[in-house]
């Protein structure tokens, strides 16, 4: 989608003149386009939003908008000007504390002035200060200037050894495509690790074993494929849309099969999405071990969240000791799920979104043991969306201990175990970049059970609800432990099916 051009028309009318695009949902076949305003309007502004947003869906999706009123504030602005520098210019960022950013809210915008010290002007360029006054004006309503001051410092008041951890840690990694076999063209030598893909990247290529694999059609009645692929460090979920010459090659391929993908990592504000655009044959190196990351140590104590004993009480009906699969033995796998203010779990869009919620539970020998639950605080008000979604209100998070704190504990207790998530992939960016940000790298193999349940059942769908449904499971949806809890029976459930581990 030509986003500029669609902002363009979308500004046309009065109270969207300084409207931006928030993000971009698919529900079944609709298309759910999020705007945000700082300025009134009403049922025209919304009306011709519509009839510009049909225009841009894709065929075989139905047009949604949703027109929000959003007014920036001072701390809002800070924070995404702080993470934007930190995720796109570590240099910079490693020289501007909080104290350091000066909001000025105006009408129909701001500006904000970064202090930095006389010895960092070099790297704290003018390029620098239009990508972050772009990045501001994409994701903020109204308009947005901002410059760089020098101010004094004082000597040694940040010191380059204090650097958070995770700028030492993310530097993409990388391993040779082996037996390459031309479907699509191209020629990539190297594939991106996929627990590495968590930024915007054009023309950028990773690889890996097919897990899941559909072919579709359009409403215009033309085949592509949902297909998802695991490299051992992560999965990934894409459409392919195929050629006349590639398109029986592609119809031969099978769960199982290796492959590498080509294509664009882009970013919908706030939503990253993998567009392919070749497939072809392609494999890691014979008995590829992903290189590690260092981090901390595993805290020798909890200091905020304690586990406790958990047990399903019908879960003696779904494994007897005797009929306990054997990959389960001598295993453990903690299976979790959060609640967060909102979808956005890349730092690629600016400020991420929080956690407020992490739920977890313990398998050891296919039996739940353990459990892990906490509110997390919150600094900003919740979105009235998510009160609604989850029934966490600001007051239920009072008192609730710090992410830093509660990080570290999960990463104790998850320590040596398997993740296991419904939609891993969303929840697991989401204590990556927590835990990054403490020092604390989560490297652990991950199962997904969405792409367990597609494996195994024949369902039509394969949202959470309908997957315990399938099995019989009721529970409070919406709450971290009450998901993770579910999900981990059905985990459990899915195996015993199986009789083996999901492919990964």
């Amino acid at each position: 989608m030509k986003s500029k051009a669609y902002l363009e028309e979308i500004r046309s009318t009065a109270g969207l003149k300084r409207a931006v695009l928030k993000k971009i949902e698919v529900r079944g076949n609709t298309a759910v386009f999020c705007l945000a305003t700082d300025l009134k309007y009403g049922e025209e502004d919304a009306s011709h939003a519509l009839s510009v947003t049909a225009r841009y869906v894709p065929a075989g999706l139905t047009a949604e908008v949703k027109i929000v009123k959003s007014v920036p504030d001072a701390e809002g602005i800070r924070r995404a000007v702080l993470d934007f520098l930190k995720n796109n210019f570590p240099a910079v960022a490693a020289f501007v504390l909080p104290d350091d950013v000066e909001v000025i809210i105006e009408s129909g915008g701001g500006h904000f002035i970064v202090g930095i010290g006389d010895t960092e002007r070099k790297i704290a360029t003018d390029a620098v200060l239009d990508q972050l006054t772009a990045h501001l004006m994409r994701d903020f309503p109204g308009v947005w200037y901002g410059e760089f001051r020098i101010v004094k410092k004082e000597k040694g008041e940040i010191e380059t050894e204090e650097l958070p951890p995770e700028e030492r840690l993310l530097a993409p990694r990388f391993f040779k495509i082996e037996e390459f076999v031309a479907i699509d063209g191209g020629t990539p030598r190297t594939a991106l690790y996929l627990a590495d893909l968590n930024r915007e990247e054009r023309d950028v290529t990773v690889c890996g074993v097919i897990t899941y694999i559909e072919e579709k059609l359009t409403k215009k009645e033309k085949p592509y494929f949902s297909i998802t692929i695991s490299d051992g460090t992560a999965q990934v979920r894409f459409y392919y849309f195929t050629k006349k010459a590639t398109l029986e090659k592609v119809r031969g391929l099978k769960s199982g099969d290796s492959v590498c993908i080509t294509g664009d990592h882009e970013l919908y504000n706030g939503m990253l999405n993998f567009r392919a655009k070749q497939i072809n044959f392609g494999r890691a190196p014979l008995n590829f071990v992903p290189e590690a990351r260092p981090s901390r140590p595993v805290p020798p104590k909890y200091k905020t969240v304690f586990p406790a004993p958990a047990s399903d009480f019908v879960q003696g009906g779904l494994f007897e000791d005797r009929s306990t699969p054997e990959v389960l033995k001598g295993r453990e796998f903690v299976v979790f799920d959060l609640e967060t203010t909102g979808l956005n779990n890349t730092p690629s869009s600016g400020g991420m979104d929080r956690i407020i919620e992490i739920g977890a539970v313990k398998i050891r020998n296919g039996q739940i043991c353990e459990k892990f639950s906490s509110f997390v605080a919150c600094p900003v008000k919740l979105p009235a969306e998510i009160i609604d979604l989850t029934g966490i209100s600001d007051d239920m998070l009072l008192g609730a201990p710090d992410i830093k704190d509660v990080i570290a504990d999960f990463f104790k207790f998850a320590a040596g175990s398997t993740l296991v998530g419904h939609n891993v992939q969303f929840d697991y960016k989401f204590v990556r970049y927590y835990g990054e940000k403490e020092g604390y790298v989560f490297n652990q193999k991950q199962y997904d059970t969405v792409t367990f349940s597609q494996e195994m059942l024949r369902l039509s769908n394969y949202k959470l609800n309908t997957v315990a449904e399938h099995f019989g499971f009721t529970f409070n949806h919406h709450r971290a432990y009450d998901d993770a809890f579910v999900t981990a029976k059905i985990f459990l459930a899915l195996v015993k099916q199986k009789n083996g581990l999901p492919r990964f």
